[in-house]
């Protein structure tokens, strides 16, 4: 297990300090504000830990409110709003500073037979044919600072063009991006573990599908932009340690708003999760 992946999982192990009340840390970087999917993985940790192990989870909605201090400890508040036969709800706002900066509603469901089907998976290049991010990066002559030298505890691998190489390709353009991702390292079997990790993983490319579309890129000098909400639904159980295809697309962008969204597929071509998110994304003239 990488460095990087045992410090996330440090992250995701939240402190209680009252019931229905957990702390969380940030990792000790120099960034200017909390990572989106930080926070959401954090949120779903405190409401799964007020509900039966009997019960995964199956569909998170949340709110980016404010920009988290990464310098400060986010305090997590759990609403246990619902206790029924078959499902489980809860509410968590995160709190800094004595204001919120996210909350999130999430749903729990009792496993249960019913009928089936799923959209196919698309056909793309295996993840062992890829380039990992880092070599697609450093074949690249950008100036990105200490984004570079960042430990990822997560393993991405672009089939289609980067944000940076579509903004100097426009017959690279297209509203979609797909990435093959797996945490670094092998995990417990413990299957919410995996579930909050691909809630971290989840908010890393989904905005990248936006950018691509308009040949813009985080850190180009004119564009800014933030996760406004971000929605999941868990289908079937998964593991976050093996190849995960995340298949990307972004229909509509207006208003400095942009929409995406997102399915993900295992190797064997189950569709496991579905992701929508709107991001804010500001483009200097």
């Amino acid at each position: 297990m990488s460095e990087a992946l045992q410090e996330l999982l440090y992250l995701l192990d939240l402190e209680p300090i009252e019931l229905d009340i957990f702390r969380g840390r940030s990792p000790a970087e120099p960034s200017q504000r909390v990572f989106g999917g930080q926070v959401a993985g954090q949120a779903l940790v405190a409401a799964v830990r007020t509900v039966p192990p009997d019960r995964p989870v199956h569909s998170l909605h949340a709110y980016f409110i404010r920009p988290g201090d990464p310098a400060v400890p986010i305090v997590y508040t759990v609403d246990r709003a619902r206790d029924g036969r078959s499902f489980t709800t809860r509410r968590v706002v995160a709190v800094q500073h004595g204001r919120a900066i996210f909350t999130m509603s999430a749903s729990f469901h009792k496993p249960e037979p019913g009928p089936e089907h799923q959209f196919p998976m698309p056909e793309v290049p295996r993840p062992e044919t890829l380039p990992t991010f880092h070599e697609r990066v450093a074949a690249l002559d950008l100036d990105l600072g200490s984004y570079l030298e960042r430990r990822r505890p997560i393993d991405v691998r672009y089939v289609g063009p980067l944000p940076w190489e579509a903004r100097h390709d426009p017959k690279s353009r297209g509203a979609r991006n797909q990435v093959w991702l797996r945490v670094d390292g092998e995990l417990p079997d413990d299957p919410l573990l995996h579930v909050c990790l691909m809630a971290y993983a989840s908010d890393l490319t989904l905005l990248d599908s936006v950018l691509i579309a308009h040949g813009v890129a985080w850190g180009d000098g004119r564009t800014s932009g933030a996760s406004l909400d971000h929605a999941m639904w868990f289908h079937r159980p998964f593991r976050a340690d093996r190849w995960l295809l995340y298949d990307q697309e972004a229909p509509v962008t207006a208003g400095a708003r942009g929409l995406a969204r997102g399915q993900v597929f295992t190797e064997s071509g189950e569709l496991v999760i579905s992701v929508v998110q709107e991001g804010l994304i500001r483009v200097a003239d």
